[in-house]
């Protein structure tokens, strides 16, 4: 197990305290159910299904609950595995766990799949979209499923902790559109929201992001295979949606890590970008090939309902201002200033006007080479101002 350290512990306590650590983060995916889902637009879904997952334990009063919201292409694995051969556990891991910044000894941790996840391949994710069949058809729906919102997101977790008992949460968390997730909660259920911290994310989408969003969905607007979105039980665009996820992970890096790690070397030795179009650089052929092994599990209507959602947001579905305004809960915002996706700019907008609006505002920055994806990768950064900001 990482982090146990040998000379510090016998054998036999390292044993135990490590078995003990993997039977707590081993956990379990399951799914929550609405037999219908009105949207904010004022489209009625049936049978609307996600999946979530918890770690901790829900105390008596069910007053212990914090609630993780994902990033555009993660789903609700926020931490822990499902099975110790796992190779890697949830996003956020190095904050929530057992005696972490995100205290699963002290707190009940939940997170769910949004509405029209990306992830329609991974068996783990259950979600309602594009993809889904419509009862009422008994096909995909494709695109005459309803255009929803970051809002649409949030409502349908808050119907998943209604059904726990669960009335008021300790604190709702995330990274990148989790954190549009996590405004969104606090502006639009004050009441139920005691602390908010939003990671690599603004409470309002500006119109540099909205075109970055587009610049995003482009490739697979051209993919003929795309077909207007009507394209299942035939050949998926995967060619354009494998595109598409190669901006979006060179646009969540930074320089500092695409110059670091690859400068200008070619992906095969030998083979001289300059002496023909079909030569690479290493550069291209990693983030290419990454790009086509996501686009096998991925879904490009999902991917181009999710930068919709994005596009449309503004957190309380207002304003930055408005959303301020009714936002009652301290706030814990975390940013990387080298971000291309939220520049920091973006956030520092948001920063002022939660100031203006007399919000109680923490705010701190990580470092690091990754840029916007530092807010996923290296959040152990910032473990000691989580910890002060639950205990305040």
């Amino acid at each position: 197990m990482k982090g146990w350290i040998a000379g510090v512990l016998g054998v036999v306590g390292v044993m135990v305290a490590g078995m003990a650590e993997a039977q707590d983060l081993i956990v379990e995916k399951k799914v929550f159910e609405l037999p219908s889902y009105t949207t904010q637009g004022g489209r009625t879904l049936k049978n609307v299904k996600v999946g979530w997952e918890s770690y901790g334990t829900l105390n008596a009063d069910k007053s212990n609950a914090i609630l993780i919201c994902h990033f555009f292409s993660a789903n609700s694995h926020a931490a822990g595995k499902y099975a110790v051969a796992d190779a890697a556990p949830g996003y956020w891991d190095a904050i929530i766990g057992p005696g972490k910044a995100i205290d699963t000894n002290k707190y009940f941790v939940l997170s769910s799949d949004t509405l029209v996840n990306l992830n329609t391949g991974d068996p783990k994710v259950t979600t309602t979209g594009p993809a889904s069949i419509d009862p009422d058809t008994n096909k995909p729906y494709a695109l005459d499923f309803p255009v929803v919102t970051i809002g649409d997101f949030v409502n349908v977790q808050k119907a998943l902790v209604e059904s726990l008992g669960i009335k008021k949460l300790v604190m709702v968390a995330g990274p990148s559109m989790g954190a549009l997730q996590t405004y969104e909660w606090a502006a639009s259920y004050p009441d139920m929201v005691g602390k908010a911290m939003a990671v690599i994310g603004a409470a309002e989408a500006d119109a540099q992001l909205i075109a970055w969003l587009d610049v995003w969905a482009a490739p697979i607007l051209v993919d003929p295979n795309w077909n207007k979105g009507d394209y299942y039980g035939k050949t998926p665009p995967n060619a354009g949606l494998a595109k598409a996820l190669t901006v979006v992970t060179l646009q969540a890096n930074h320089g500092d890590w695409t110059n670091g790690t690859f400068g200008r070397r070619p992906a095969k030795e030998g083979e001289n970008p300059g002496k023909a179009l079909g030569n690479k650089f290493q550069v291209q052929s990693i983030l290419d090939n990454a790009g086509e092994a996501r686009a096998k599990v991925s879904d490009a209507n999902h991917f181009l309902y999710l930068v919709k959602a994005n596009q449309l947001y503004a957190a309380g579905g207002k304003s930055l201002a408005d959303a301020m305004s009714r936002i009652k809960a301290p706030l814990l915002i975390v940013n990387q200033p080298k971000d291309l996706v939220f520049p920091d700019e973006m956030i520092q907008r948001t920063v002022a006007e939660a100031k203006k609006a007399g919000r109680d505002v923490t705010h701190v920055t990580i470092q690091g080479t990754r840029g916007h994806l530092d807010g996923v990768i290296s959040m152990k950064q910032a473990e000691g101002a989580v910890k002060a900001f639950l205990e305040k």
